[in-house]
């Protein structure tokens, strides 16, 4: 009965309902991106052509078809998205359940790392490491995911604080169930929204992370990404160049920008959900 009352809040939220058609629309776009277009590598002949029946997005200076490099973005956009997300799931969540519900020395160490992290200069050290380690894809996608962790930590810790408290955690440690049984088969469980939410986040800002650091030269240049799209506009001058080829970096920035912003229209769609007030509504 719960789950169907979140689910009907869910599905009259508009603006969820946008994000769900967005980040499906891009979802599928990296999944098929080898049937929907080749690859782009090489030359061109047909060099800053500006959009057209033939060309949807344009080419750009070396002749290369702007929507084969957006579609094949989005690929690299998700791959960087979920490696990021495992990340932040495989050291943020053990790290919040513990410090949430461990009390004495072990519960206060590890939240004064998280803490820790989260003052952290985040851009900068990313940058450092990130040239440390190499720019390949999977090198800058994991370095994003180390610096995701904390705010998923923080969330999971205040959640499971709160459920620490109840009853049936009581009843179960009575039951003599394992610390681990209690962490990870009740109360993970039910903070599951706040950790959802948490997670769409952080989906979105890995993908401006690694636009970023493509931007800055950190990314992998093997690849196509979407921050690599716009430096090689940025270096080729299209972004400043007297006439524009405006269409060399606009469908990139927009396609950001709407994954962006989609998966926060769904992140706050499943919060209002799971809000009781947002549910009367």
């Amino acid at each position: 009965m719960e789950n169907r009352t979140f689910l009907q809040a869910f599905l009259k939220n508009k603006m969820a309902m946008a994000g769900v058609l967005g980040v499906s629309i891009i979802v599928i776009l990296g999944v098929l991106a080898p049937s929907i277009a080749p690859y782009p590598k090489g030359y061109g002949p047909e060099i800053l052509l500006s959009p057209s029946a033939e060309h949807f997005f344009g080419t750009d200076g070396l002749g290369l078809d702007i929507f084969a490099q957006v579609v094949w973005g989005a690929r690299t956009s998700l791959y960087v998205s979920m490696v990021a997300v495992a990340v932040s799931v495989l050291i943020g969540i053990p790290a919040g359940l513990i410090s949430g519900y461990a009390k004495g020395y072990l519960g206060s160490l590890i939240d004064s790392i998280i803490d820790i992290f989260l003052t952290l200069p985040v851009l900068p050290l990313m940058i450092i490491i990130a040239a440390i380690v190499g720019s390949s894809i999977t090198n800058v996608a994991v370095v994003i995911g180390l610096f995701s962790w904390p705010s998923l930590a923080r969330v999971c810790r205040n959640s499971t604080m709160k459920v620490s408290e109840m009853q049936y955690i009581e009843a179960a440690k009575c039951s003599g169930i394992s610390t681990a049984g209690i962490l990870f088969k009740h109360i993970l469980i039910n903070i599951a929204g706040p950790v959802l939410v948490n997670l769409t986040l952080v989906m979105a800002t890995s993908v401006l992370s690694e636009s970023g650091l493509s931007f800055l030269g950190l990314g992998d240049p093997t690849v196509w990404s979407w921050g690599t799209i716009l430096k090689k506009a940025w270096d080729a001058g299209a972004v400043i160049d007297t006439p524009n080829p405006w269409w060399w970096w606009f469908f990139t920035s927009f396609f950001i920008m709407i994954y962006v912003a989609c998966f926060n229209f769904l992140g706050n769609g499943i919060n209002e959900a799971l809000n009781p007030k947002g549910r009367e509504e």
